[in-house]
């Protein structure tokens, strides 16, 4: 079983490692004391390239393959959540969408504020009535002289009441639907009849919120389509098996980060004269929590490894993403259980993990879509 990608990342995984303990666990205390991202984090992470590391150098990003912005997800997720989403925001489903689909005018217009952190873009699919059931989404596009006009509602949109440009998924042929009824669409912050109606804080970490999002009579230059009309659901799936890779390799670095501090807690705590280590129920515990680290691991790898070679790996994806995030729930409740009260006192970080490591059996497709995916390739 190989423990590394490739020998090229075994050797960057070090230098990650220690910017993540020296320059971001630092910043994790501070989030976790005031629930604020600090305003020096951005300029931290594009000073050490660590922004658009997926995106065209052309444009300020940094032409990495997916292997290597996953072993950073992967060590990033070893502090806190919220580094991992800022990468995302700036190698994610959104810019990656616009460096493949848009015009060059698109490009030259978002990518490098994209790249830099400059600016901010969100994705905005789920709706009350539709989310991993895409294709029931009611938001409508109608035609309007040269342009269109959008009207709908989306909700559960992250990070979108920051977003500077919110990649929009509506109906453009209510017939055609998700065979090539439904459109891409860009839409800029300040654009009469777009509004942010709501702002939600979620279970996990008080930065990372979700948003309700409004269009009435919201007007829209043809320039504003992404890719071609009716080819939105192409522009999205495209970027998924990307996006639950990124999200299983946050799971392992979140899951090896829980393990190391549960073992080493379990040396430290005594009771009735032995430290927990000594105790069966707890060594139990830790080799449950390595096993399955250690398995999901190697699955992640492999398949990262077939997709640098460029196989088609179906459902493999899939799989990575929901055995990764269904692992990391398991191993973070063994933690807090290890840690007894420790684990349930907030400035804890096994007890922020607890509460954000639940965001990956949901985002990104929940672990039902994901078995219903698999399912479908096992049955064809």
């Amino acid at each position: 079983m190989q423990l590394e990608i490739n020998a090229d990342l075994a050797e960057m995984r070090a230098a990650v490692r220690r910017f993540t303990q020296d320059q971001l666990e630092p910043i994790a205390h501070e989030i976790d004391l005031t629930g604020e991202v600090p305003e020096r984090t951005v300029p931290l992470l594009r000073e050490h390239g660590y922004l658009g590391m997926r995106m065209p150098a052309e444009f300020g990003g940094g032409d990495f393959d997916l292997p290597t912005y996953c072993l950073v997800l992967e060590e990033f997720s070893r502090s806190h959540r919220i580094f991992t989403l800022m990468l995302d925001a700036t190698s994610g489903l959104n810019p990656i969408a616009i460096a493949r689909f848009g015009t060059r005018g698109q490009q030259e217009r978002y990518l490098t504020g994209l790249c830099t952190g400059t600016l901010h873009a969100s994705f905005a699919l789920t709706e009350p009535d539709a989310g991993s059931d895409a294709q029931a989404i009611k938001t409508r596009a109608e035609p309007r002289g040269d342009g269109w006009v959008l009207d709908g509602r989306k909700h559960y949109i992250s990070g979108a009441h920051l977003a500077d440009v919110v990649l929009v998924m509506a109906v453009t042929d209510a017939k055609k639907r998700g065979r090539g009824g439904i459109t891409a669409f860009l839409v800029d912050k300040n654009t009469p009849g777009f509004s942010v109606t709501r702002v939600d804080t979620t279970i996990g970490s008080d930065p990372i919120k979700l948003a309700e999002l409004s269009f009435e009579n919201c007007e829209l230059s043809s320039a504003s389509v992404l890719g071609e009309v009716g080819q939105g659901f192409k522009v999205a799936m495209e970027s998924l098996t990307s996006g639950r890779m990124g999200v299983a390799c946050s799971c392992v670095g979140a899951a090896d980060r829980l393990l190391e501090m549960s073992a080493a807690y379990a040396k430290e705590r005594y009771t009735f004269g032995k430290p927990l280590a000594d105790r069966q129920a707890i060594q139990w515990m830790l080799a449950d929590s390595a096993t399955e680290l250690a398995t999901v691991r190697a699955l992640v790898y492999e398949t990262l490894r077939r997709i640098d070679a460029g196989e088609d790996v179906g459902s493999a994806a899939s799989m990575c993403k929901l055995s990764a995030s269904e692992m990391v729930g398991r191993v973070a409740d063994r933690a807090v259980q290890i840690h007894g009260g420790m684990g349930l006192v907030r400035g804890f970080p096994v007890e922020r993990f607890y509460r954000d490591v639940r965001h990956y059996r949901v985002g990104e497709g929940s672990s039902e879509i994901q078995r219903m995916m698999i399912a479908r390739e096992v049955l064809r």
